[in-house]
């Protein structure tokens, strides 16, 4: 393992080389934005679907339903751009809702955001594979499999740091954007133009109305569980103010910019396919099998219904084409990679709240490429077992998902405005508070429609699956609550005292005690060191478990003149543990104030095979001993042959290099 975690994640990187992972700004937006950017992919699809259910009739809603997404896209960015530039350390809406609402609403926006990052994987990964699998059987057959191998492959490469990371999904993400852009140009001249009639695959097709004639609640209620769907494009957009310290100095103007080209080239690209499924007449239901007809026949379960973005294709480009496949690659492809939004938001929440307290400290720290190692493991693990137990079905998924979106984004917009009013309550410069009232109507305007958007989601998706998400953000607040319950615990009760205490008093003695089973080498050596250590009493400790190797140890320790008492304890049950701790805990009760130290001799192995054989009385010893006040284990090692083969192994590993990691040096030093 220790030779292939370089091939596989790359040599370790110094904590001095930190600002070169840095991002700049083109590199970031496929990083942080990859999500709401891949979204148009099935966000317009998922309109389609819930408009179905009324019927053709009702697709003419879906302008209307895109406009209030258009709407609230760019409502939210610049609601975030003022976030990015009050506060730029990266704490995104988890710091605007602590500092301004207080930290159980801190929490809440935490549990709501770690929630949808994982959700944001499964879904993402979920429909890729469903992308990929209308051209490759196998993925078809093995979803789950195909799902989990995906997010696999994606954790190592986020593992490798997040410059490498970036440089590489970079490519499939701009391919994606330009060609959906081509696709939407070229799809407009050859209607508009041109005059040519567009026609998708499913044009010719009709849809059984599951309700029909709906009309006033009835239909608003439809609208809006439509427009909840279509909300799936806005997910992601916070992942670039938690990912604010990721970026080149300035950091808040950099991450300010890159928030507005996203939010300007998704709405973009949602309302270019939404137009184009019309003009081409694209025919979407959530029940294809039975809903769907052709020439007055269901298409049955055999039919496989490709997503709007697809069939909009096939219809401006031919099927088929080059352009065709290249988009159809990129598509699929870039649903992998949207799951690198989470992937990059997720460890960097888990940092600041492992740091705060409420997530353990093994999230806090960087690993070998200067990523949060831990915290993108635990997203990859939690993420696969969604998919396994959803079965990697998108459709599943994603009602689960947008609730807690909405959530943190509802918190941080009032949190924002309350922001603007503490600090206008102070601020006395006239420009400063002109500034500062703009960005409070905007995050205004933000927080009441966000807080709208997330009442209507609650309301259409509750019963279809959000309930999950809603348990989960529970699960999460209940358990970083109890976290932080015990580092506070922890920490009062290990707090040194300003006087002195029981702690800081030097024991009256110290009673060694060297635990035996017979006369070799790692005993003798534990004895020596024992010695060494000039404690006011010492004696060697053995358990009486078979008489005749405790009468052979007695006369071999005679015959050596070994001048350490030898103290035998009985054991008539055979145990060996038990009696060690009574007597330890004798010792301690005949004389509180004095220290135990007991020294324990042990083997160091070279094979993992070999631990199973040696060292088990010794470590359950160890166990019982640290619930023991007052007594201090002491291991001494003694290292076997095979340990020192390990430690040749290892340095060989040290001095090994990557077929091309040598070179022949620069050009200079070769000619000499």
């Amino acid at each position: 393992m220790t030779q292939l975690k370089p091939l596989i994640i790359g040599r370790a990187l110094s904590s001095d080389r930190l600002g070169e992972t840095l991002l700049t700004k083109r590199i970031a937006l496929p990083v942080f934005a990859s999500d709401p950017l891949s979204s148009v992919a099935y966000a317009p699809g998922e309109v389609l679907l819930v408009l179905s259910i009324a019927g053709v009739s009702a697709y003419h809603f879906s302008p209307w339903i895109a406009v209030a997404v258009v709407v609230l896209m760019f409502t939210v960015v610049a609601s975030y751009r003022q976030n990015v530039h009050a506060y730029p350390s990266g704490g995104g809406d988890y710091e605007v809702a602590t500092t301004n609402l207080g930290p159980h609403a801190g929490l809440t926006v935490a549990s709501a955001l770690l929630v949808d990052y994982v959700l944001t994987v499964a879904v993402s990964i979920a429909s890729g594979v469903e992308n990929l699998g209308s051209a490759v059987p196998f993925v078809v057959g093995h979803k789950v499999f195909s799902a989990i191998a995906v997010v696999v492959l994606l954790t190592l490469m986020n593992l490798r740091g997040v410059k490498e990371s970036g440089t590489l999904f970079a490519i499939p993400t701009y391919v994606f954007v330009v060609g959906v852009f081509i696709m939407i140009a070229w799809g407009t001249v050859r209607g508009l133009v041109l005059g040519e009639t567009l026609r998708a695959p499913t044009a010719a097709y009709h849809i059984r109305a599951e309700h029909q004639g709906l009309a006033g609640f009835a239909l608003l209620f439809l609208m809006l569980r439509a427009f909840s769907s279509g909300c799936a494009a806005l997910t992601g957009v916070e992942a670039i103010s938690n990912g604010v310290p990721a970026f080149r100095r300035p950091k808040s103007k950099n991450a300010a910019i890159t928030l507005a080209a996203m939010g300007l080239l998704a709405v973009t690209m949602f309302c270019g396919i939404i137009a184009l499924a019309m003009t081409t007449k694209v025919r979407m239901a959530e029940n294809p099998a039975t809903d769907l007809l052709h020439n007055g026949v269901a298409v049955g379960s055999g039919y496989v219904q490709n997503p709007v973005i697809s069939q909009v294709a096939e219809a401006v480009f031919g099927k088929g084409s080059f352009l065709f496949l290249v988009l159809a690659a990129a598509t699929a492809l870039v649903l992998f990679l949207a799951a690198n939004t989470a992937y990059n938001g997720f460890p960097l929440l888990g940092s600041i709240l492992a740091q705060d307290r409420y997530l353990p400290r093994q999230l806090h720290t960087r690993g070998d490429r200067l990523a949060f190692s831990n915290g993108i493991v635990l997203l990859a693990g939690t993420a696969a077992m969604l998919l396994a137990i959803y079965g990697a079905d998108s459709t599943r998924l994603i009602q689960l998902y947008i609730v807690g979106v909405f959530v943190s984004f509802t918190l941080s917009q009032i949190g924002m405005v309350r922001h603007w009013n503490r600090h206008l309550a102070t601020e006395k410069d006239k420009v400063k508070r002109r500034h500062m009232v703009r960005s409070r109507v905007i995050n205004t305007v933000g927080a009441f429609f966000t807080g709208l958007v997330l009442v209507v989601v609650l309301v259409t998706k509750f019963t279809h699956g959000a309930w999950v998400a809603l348990l989960g953000m529970c699960i999460f607040y209940a358990t970083m609550t109890a976290i932080r319950r015990h580092y506070d615990r922890v920490a009062e009760e290990i707090a040194a005292p300003e006087g002195p205490s029981d702690d800081s008093l030097r024991p009256s003695r110290v009673h060694s005690v060297v635990l035996v089973s017979k006369i070799h080498r790692p005993a003798l050596r534990a004895l020596t060191y024992a010695a060494l250590m000039r404690s006011d009493s010492l004696e060697a400790l053995s358990v009486d478990v078979d008489p005749a190797e405790t009468k052979a140890l007695r006369e071999e320790w005679e015959r050596r003149g070994i001048d350490v008492t030898l103290k035998v304890l009985d054991s008539p049950y055979r145990e060996i543990t038990r009696p060690i701790i009574e007597y330890v805990k004798g010792l301690r009760r005949e004389s509180p104030r004095d220290a135990v130290s007991v020294i324990i001799p042990e083997y160091v192995v070279g094979h993992w095979y070999e631990h199973l054989l040696h060292n088990q009385s010794a470590l359950r010893l160890k166990g019982r001993l640290l619930f023991t006040p007052g007594v201090m284990v002491t291991s001494i090692p003694y290292q076997l042959e095979s340990s020192e083969a390990a430690k040749n192994r290892a340095r060989r590993r040290q001095e090994w290099n990557a077929p091309g990691a040598v070179r022949r040096g620069p050009a200079e030093e070769r000619h000499k």
